[in-house]
Parts: C-alpha cells; sequence; structure tokens
C-alpha cells in the first residue's frame, strides 16, 4: 500500500466510495452495492488520543493496552501504547530498508510483517530484542492470530494461514462477496470466530468467515472518520484491535489523532 498512487486511480477510488461499494479490480464484488442486509449497525462507545504522526498499519490489545506496528521507509516502528492517555511507552525503530506493515501477538511473540521485503520479524514481547526473522512469497500486508494459526493479508483476495512456529502456509481461502472477490484485504483482527478486516483506502471493515471465506458482514466506519481527516487519501481507516476479555473493539486509522472504541449489534 505505497503512498503514491496513480491520480486515476484516485479519482475511480473516491467515486465508487461515494457510489457505497467496496473498491477494487474490474469484474469484483467491489462494483456492486452492499447488500443492505450485510451492514452491521454499530455504536461509538469512547474517542482516545493516538499519536497523528503514526502511519498505523497494525493494531493489537493486550494487558491494558495496545502494540502497534506503524509503516513507511524510514518511519516504521514497533510499539506499546498506554490506554487511554495513548501515550507511546515503548518503541523500537525498523531498519530504514522496511516498510513495516501488521502485527499479530502469539503467546510472548510479537510477530510483524513488512510490505514488500518478504521478511517478517519476531520479537520478545516485553523486551522488543528481535528474536528472529522469517521469509513468505507475497506481500505483507495484515496479520492475526486465531490462536492456532496466523492469518495474513497480502492486498489481494486470499487470506493464508501460517504455522504459527514455522510461519509456513497452512492454506489459504478466497474472500468472497456475493460470489465474487473482495480484495484489497488490509489490517486483519480476530474476532469471536471471524476475520474482521480493513479494505484499503476505504471506510469498511468486513467480516469474514474464515472457513468459507463469504463476507458475512459490513461495518460502514465514515461516520467516525476525524474532522479534517484524511488530509490525503493514505490517511485512512486502518487498525483494529479486540479485547476479548471485555469484548470491546477498537479502530482508528493511519495518521489519525483519535482511536474509537465501538460495539456492535450483531
Amino acid at each position: 500500500m505505497f503512498q503514491r498512487i496513480a491520480p486515476l486511480v484516485l479519482v475511480v477510488a473516491l467515486l465508487w466510495a461515494a457510489a457505497f461499494v467496496l473498491p477494487t479490480s474490474p469484474a469484483s464484488a467491489n462494483e456492486a452495492t452492499i447488500p443492505p442486509e450485510l451492514l452491521v449497525p454499530y455504536d461509538v462507545l469512547g474517542a482516545y488520543p493516538h499519536d497523528r504522526g503514526a502511519y498505523l498499519q497494525g493494531l493489537v490489545w493486550y494487558d491494558g493496552g495496545f502494540y502497534e506496528s506503524t509503516g513507511l521507509y524510514g518511519e516504521s516502528s514497533l510499539r506499546r501504547v498506554a490506554f487511554p492517555s495513548g501515550d507511546v511507552v515503548q518503541k523500537v525503530d525498523v531498519s530504514r530498508d522496511y516498510f513495516a506493515e501488521g502485527l499479530a501477538l502469539v503467546g510472548d511473540r510479537l510477530v510483524q510483517l513488512t510490505w514488500r521485503a518478504n521478511r517478517g520479524f519476531v520479537y520478545d514481547r516485553e523486551s522488543f530484542n528481535l528474536l528472529r526473522d522469517f521469509g513468505y512469497e507475497t506481500e505483507g500486508w495484515g496479520l492475526t492470530y486465531d490462536g492456532t494459526s496466523l492469518i495474513l493479508s497480502d492486498g489481494s483476495d486470499t487470506l493464508t494461514f501460517l504455522d504459527p512456529e514455522t510461519y509456513q502456509p497452512q492454506r489459504t481461502v478466497q474472500v468472497t462477496l456475493g460470489g465474487r472477490p473482495v480484495r484489497e484485504l488490509n489490517e486483519l483482527e480476530w474476532i469471536e470466530g471471524q476475520v474482521w478486516a480493513n479494505v484499503w483506502q476505504t471506510t469498511y471493515i468486513v467480516r469474514i468467515d474464515p472457513q468459507s471465506g463469504q463476507v458475512v458482514g459490513v461495518l460502514d466506519m465514515k461516520a467516525i472518520v476525524p474532522s479534517g481527516v484524511p488530509l490525503n487519501l493514505d490517511d485512512v481507516l486502518n487498525g483494529i484491535a479486540y479485547d476479548a476479555s471485555t469484548g470491546r473493539i477498537f479502530v482508528s486509522g493511519k495518521r489519525w489523532p483519535t482511536l474509537y472504541e465501538i460495539h456492535v449489534s450483531s
């Protein structure tokens, strides 16, 4: 998801978003209007400060706060962020050679993807010491953990399930809405048996059945975009975190000054 996009693509993306669709490539589910029965109502329960400079790529809740992966070449990092203050209390910078992406927590390990380098990093959760790296064949966009497998998105309509110890692929699933592919799947979160995914450069979060790949719900988050954001088409919705102990769900965006707590009705 590089920050520079051809002007024609930007215009098309804006037109599609205005038409209440999921923008993606031709002949896909994202050209069609979202069926009303798939739209999921939600309430905003709280709004909290967030670092306006963080190009948010991965968001993970743990033990009363967040772990975050931030992107861009020369700005990528792994962070521990206090809640509700939003203060960055621990940080390690990623080499300027890498554009950091999604993040997942597996036990005491934080697993971070990079965009086009085909390289992931594994850190000790407490110290942020780098434990190892590993390779994968696709681009790296989003990452989450379902308790058994790591789940990786690569900007396509495919989710890849990885062994959490060897980081080798176990299986893939194609994501569809009404039988047609949903592409540009980005940041991921595992929430009560479903994969939730941001759709790049939209205000949509899709809820995905991990076995069939079918989209079973869509949240339109345009109502929570902070005033004055996006300043450009990169400052988009991205970042989903789930507190399994309380059922709280948090969402934010790239370079957003606010992180929101939401509650879904179904």
